[in-house]
């Protein structure tokens, strides 16, 4: 393809609109193992995203050992009780209905974090911005869910979490921020609809909201 072309082709562009849409935040997993070859060329993708001043400050940690999930999931499990507190009547009832993790069905689970300690980049745009860190991470983990999805697998990003208790044990440097927790695996379903829109929790807007000044 010439690089020169101010667009890619109309079909490109179509699977490209139906990638994004079919994207979705994934809790329901099959037990399927992921083939590890997939899954590092997915990851691969996060080397392509774009980082204040190429600070790159993304850093990943695989949770393998049963004591590290099991103190994840423990994690989880606690803080949703505590979510769960916060709601009265029917919308406790909705909350107590959803399923909001894949951490006792996903076989590939990840911490991704961000170093603002970092000396990479040389605080190109972070010195007024030090956010930006973290949002070059969260860019990057979007190329790599929508790689993901592309193959045929599902992510889900589990924030009903106590970052501060996970952050010790995994035993993470004090200069690493969680961006999330992450749970890669086949999904048991897609769909163009959000779960949550499916199961009645909120909606979607049907037009984006532009304020001019």
């Amino acid at each position: 393809m010439d690089l020169r072309e101010n667009s890619f082709p109309e079909d490109f562009r179509s699977q490209l609109d139906l990638l994004m849409r079919v994207r979705r935040d994934v809790r329901r997993f099959r037990s399927d193992p992921v083939d590890e070859a997939v899954l590092q060329r997915c990851l691969g993708a996060i080397q392509l995203a774009p980082s204040v001043g190429l600070s790159e400050p993304w850093r990943i940690i695989r949770i393998e050992s049963e004591a590290a999930r099991s103190a994840a999931l423990a994690n989880f499990e606690t803080a949703n009780a505590a979510a769960l507190a916060g709601y009265s009547e029917e919308k406790a009832e909705r909350y107590a209905k959803l399923k909001l993790s894949g951490m006792r069905e996903a076989t590939v689970q990840l911490a991704i974090y961000c170093d603002d300690a970092t000396s990479k980049g040389h605080r190109l745009g972070a010195r007024t911005m030090p956010e930006m860190r973290s949002y070059s991470v969260v860019t990057a983990v979007t190329l790599f869910w929508l790689s993901l999805r592309a193959e045929g697998l599902g992510l889900g990003w589990v924030s009903v979490l106590d970052p501060e208790q996970l952050n010790r044990d995994l035993d993470v440097p004090d200069d690493w921020k969680l961006i999330g927790y992450f749970c890669v695996g086949h999904p048991e379903n897609v769909s163009k609809t959000p779960e949550l829109e499916q199961l009645g929790w909120e909606q979607r807007r049907h037009s984006l909201p532009i304020e001019t000044r």
